[in-house]
């Protein structure tokens, strides 16, 4: 098997950590570094991980300044809870990118907000089996 680690650039490492924490209904915990935190399935599976911009010597990391935060990239989860998750992302924002629809292509429903340093977030629910 093979997965890949989406990496972002977060001005603030536990700020983010908490909102996608809540987003996906998981226990609030602390990241395990300041710098760096992962936001793994109940699995372990790691879903996304956290990196403060300008900590290490990372080129796509150095500052939001010299890469426009969530340019080029959509975070796009699926998810077996929906309906609890989309009442999870309510209380986390104001308003949606896209409202809850039925997808044309997947015919799953998803919405789309922004999480907390401008990266576009879509939630998918997983077919039903």
């Amino acid at each position: 098997m093979k997965r890949t680690w989406t990496i972002i650039g977060v001005s603030d490492v536990r700020c983010s950590f908490k909102w996608y924490q809540a987003l996906f209904g998981q226990p609030e915990t602390r990241p395990a570094h300041d710098y760096f935190g992962e936001i793994l399935d109940s699995d372990g599976t790691v879903l996304l991980c956290l990196h403060e911009w300008g900590a290490h010597e990372h080129p796509s990391l150095t500052s939001p300044d010299h890469a426009t935060p969530g340019n080029g990239l959509l975070l796009f989860f699926r998810v077996d809870d929906f309906d609890m998750t989309l009442q999870r992302a309510r209380a986390l924002v104001t308003r949606f990118e896209e409202e809850p629809h039925v997808n044309p292509n997947t015919r799953t429903k998803e919405f789309s907000l922004r999480d907390p340093d401008g990266y576009y977030v879509t939630v998918s629910a997983l077919p039903a089996d």
